[in-house]
């Protein structure tokens, strides 16, 4: 009996562990990239016990597939280096029974890619359109032919023209007002064993430990969109050269780097909630359903959890029943993940006009606030996030 087929739009990391899940559910599944070839290059994601829970639902093991990197602590600075709250991932362990763990992107998608079947991820294809129109769609791409499907998910990215095209009243894109640099360095000699997001005025410096030994960099500033220097590499260090121990030597690998490894992004989320994560036989997931700004480290999490739940929800890919469950599983996919991925990207973009206060007055509040909060209390506010992923039918 034939498989039912679902085409993927992206081989990002929500697309590509949706491709998973529905693999692993008995579906044949074509992922479509428009990028040439898989990344080499980029920044690291942090994987939260929420994202680590759903991907063990799914029977995927990141830690075993690309290692592990389990700092003693995470944490917020001053520039001047005085943490502000800082909690031992010992206790975040014991809290949601995984500590989170940090990976190389590259690493990461090319672990889900590999346990895929062969060709099923077709780099150099852009998905150009779906026709939908009742029954069957059909997935249209650049290079064809055109791919009959049972089901089409838009993993397209933040600017997500699978989303435009048919939502095309939806207000799209809000900006938040920064800009934001990544990329990975080799410090072993530094010997850095906490995680940390440092805080100035307008500005933040955050230091992530990876798996491979490398470190995750990112740093952001209150800018108008576009803004651009001739040199970045020049730039961070105009910025955050004077900011405590690491981040200057930090900053020195950073100079080293050849610059295309440093990636320059404005930041944006969705202006307002899509009115479903579905239309006919598209499920939208990830940064094209629900685009937030990284200030919680949720964005890849978020997909993941998405791209689970939607395989989960979806009947067998044998297609032996008679009757197609298709269309009612995506009605409740949009019911078990639109509340949750808005009030996550909602709380992103608060959580960003804090860490971006400018004003000497306003920041020195702000610090004052976050010294004089528990650690068990702030472990304690995130519980929504990393709690917060269900199962269908789990309470």
């Amino acid at each position: 009996m034939p498989k039912r087929h679902a085409v993927v739009a992206g081989a990002g990391i929500g697309g590509l562990t949706a491709a998973l899940a529905l693999h692993r559910r008995g579906w044949q599944v074509t992922v479509c990239e428009r990028a040439p070839e898989p990344p080499t290059t980029g920044a690291g994601i942090g994987l939260a016990p929420n994202a680590l829970r759903a991907l063990d639902a799914i029977g995927s093991d990141a830690a075993h597939a690309v290692g592990s990197a389990v700092p003693a602590t995470m944490g917020v600075r001053r520039s001047d280096g005085r943490w502000l709250t800082r909690v031992d991932t010992a206790d975040m362990a014991a809290r949601y029974g995984v500590p989170p763990i940090a990976v190389p992107r590259p690493a990461f998608t090319a672990a889900l890619a590999a346990a895929l079947p062969p060709e099923a991820v077709r780099y150099g294809t852009a998905v150009t359109g779906v026709d939908d129109d009742g029954g069957r769609p059909t997935v249209r791409t650049a290079v064809g032919p055109d791919l009959p499907a049972d089901l089409v998910v838009a993993a397209d990215g933040i600017h997500s023209p699978l989303r435009r095209s048919h939502f095309p009243a939806h207000p799209g894109l809000h900006y938040l007002g920064e800009t934001a640099w990544r990329t990975i360095v080799d410090a072993p000699d530094l010997r850095i064993p906490a995680m940390s997001e440092t805080w100035g005025r307008g500005e933040r410096f955050g230091v992530t430990p990876l798996s491979d030994g490398r470190f995750y960099l990112y740093a952001t500033a209150v800018a108008p969109a576009g803004t651009r220097s001739a040199d970045p590499r020049a730039e961070l260090h105009h910025r955050f050269g004077s900011w405590h121990d690491p981040i200057p030597a930090l900053l020195d690998r950073v100079r080293r780097l050849d610059p295309a490894d440093l990636l320059q992004n404005d930041l944006y989320d969705l202006a307002a909630p899509l009115p479903r994560l579905h239309h006919g036989r598209i499920a939208w997931l990830g940064d094209a359903a629900h685009a937030m700004a990284p200030n919680l480290g949720q964005g890849g999490c978020q997909a993941i959890e998405d791209a689970v739940v939607l395989a989960q929800l979806l009947p067998a890919g044998d297609g032996a029943d008679s009757t197609d469950a298709v269309p009612a599983a995506l009605t409740a996919y949009t019911a078990a993940r639109r509340d949750r991925t808005d009030a996550v990207r909602v709380r992103a973009r608060r959580a960003g006009r804090l860490g971006a206060l400018r004003h000497p007055l306003a920041a020195a509040a702000r610090d004052l606030a976050v010294r004089a909060t528990p650690a068990r209390l702030a472990l304690r506010g995130m519980d929504g996030l990393f709690n917060g992923f269900r199962l269908p039918g789990e309470r």
